[in-house]
């Protein structure tokens, strides 16, 4: 029963109407008996959001495609980790005040870790160049990564690249670049290609792929993408698109309300409403 009193939370974005975290919040509230509701809202204009959340009272929000970066200007604050990655994920309503914060960092860096052990000193190819892709780039620097940037736009790429510290290659570069394959040992998609509808799609050549790699995609709707399928094919080791949410969506749910929710409770849920869309 929701009342005047219900504290709201939601999403921005666009698309937005795949998006689970409505189910998980909600889930995690009811499950915590804590009073408050969960909404998403598909925007066009960030900055009119930004005024939404002061106007409404909106006590969180999470930020997804395409307004992590563009976020930034319209903020009071923005911690320090998500200032150095230059996105946004999360931003937190202090009495009107609005703080940005990024969640998409740790959210990558910990499956990878949980499936492949310490990923310091390892050659991490980063397919994309946006919000998310910076996240888990500056993410992988800390870690002393080697990193090379694929995407399909140039400038967007070399910037990142340059940013911290690796090289670019074009999309179309990269999966004609089959001898490539021997240096890399994780490939992380951050894009939306293989996203439902379009699940017949991967953004990367299967030649590319070998048993000594890790695969790692941040899309999870379908949880087995097209880029996962192949990789398990080849004999990689496969990190779901889930595993990121989970994680990025554990600490995000901490800063809206100081607790650490439980992450077995979550993936149970979504795995849940993913099995009655089949």
């Amino acid at each position: 029963m929701f009342t005047a009193t219900t504290s709201l939370y939601c999403i921005f974005g666009k698309p937005v109407s795949h998006s689970m975290s409505p189910l998980v919040h909600n889930m995690l509230f009811n499950q915590l008996g804590i009073d408050a509701v969960y909404l998403a809202f598909e925007i066009d204009d960030m900055k009119n959001g930004v005024e939404s959340i002061r106007s409404l009272g909106i006590k969180g929000a999470s930020i997804t495609i395409p307004f992590k970066e563009e976020i930034l200007e319209h903020l009071d604050s923005i911690d320090e980790m998500a200032l150095e990655i230059g996105a946004v994920n999360t931003v937190l309503n202090r009495d009107g005040y609005l703080v940005g914060c990024n969640t998409d960092c740790s959210g990558a860096i910990e499956p990878l870790k949980e499936t492949t052990g310490s990923v310091a000193g390892k050659h991490v190819c980063i397919i994309g160049a946006g919000g998310a892709a910076r996240a888990v780039a500056f993410g992988m620097k800390k870690e002393g990564c080697r990193i090379t940037i694929v995407n399909r736009s140039k400038n967007r790429g070399e910037e990142l690249a340059n940013l911290v510290n690796g090289r670019f290659l074009t999309l179309s570069s990269f999966n004609d670049l089959t001898d490539l394959s021997n240096n890399i040992d994780i490939i992380i998609n951050t894009t939306s290609v293989g996203m439902t509808p379009d699940i017949d799609k991967s953004p990367v050549n299967p030649s590319i792929l070998n048993e000594k790699m890790t695969v790692m995609d941040i899309v999870y709707n379908p949880l087995k993408t097209r880029l996962l399928k192949n990789a398990e094919n080849a004999g990689c080791k496969t990190v779901d698109g889930l595993a990121m949410f989970i994680h990025q969506g554990a600490a995000q749910f901490e800063l809206f309300t100081g607790i650490t929710p439980s992450h077995n409770l979550m993936r149970e849920a979504i795995l849940k409403k993913l099995s009655c869309k089949k």
